[in-house]
């Protein structure tokens, strides 16, 4: 299983703290657990969304690590947005997969050589084909 959540969207610190304490409480806990960035789409009711800190996006990752120790915890959607020094910091609390590709369903992703110099930055290596987004 699959599940994970978008931060940035208005919600409080409780309620991403809830959010995790929900997916912990699986039994077993999800294979992987996306943690996505709301991206402001222009012409949508959230384009006026202030992008969520850095290091609060870095402490979700955290303790979603510390919850949940056996699951993929997975930058996802808006973490372009975050820029190379946030994602590795990322990896660094725990982080250990993002989602690859073109799209990731409505927007933009990363650029591939983008991505390849980050896994470099991390010595860490891509496991699937380049043209296909991993799926949880």
């Amino acid at each position: 299983m699959c599940c994970g959540g978008i931060i940035g969207m208005g919600e409080s610190v409780r309620d991403r703290a809830g959010m995790l304490q929900v997916l912990a409480s699986f039994d077993p806990h999800p294979e992987g657990v996306p943690i996505n960035g709301l991206v402001a789409v222009a012409g949508t009711p959230l384009a006026d969304r202030t992008p969520v800190d850095t290091l609060e996006f870095v402490r979700m990752v955290a303790t979603a690590r510390v919850l949940m120790p056996k699951s993929r915890v997975r930058l996802s959607a808006g973490r372009s947005k975050l820029g190379r020094d946030a994602q590795i910091l990322c990896f660094l609390a725990g982080a250990n997969s993002f989602f690859y590709g073109e799209k990731l369903l409505v927007t933009r992703n990363a650029e591939l050589d983008d991505d390849l110099a980050l896994l470099a930055a991390l010595g860490l290596k891509r496991v699937n084909a380049p043209s296909v987004a991993p799926i949880c």
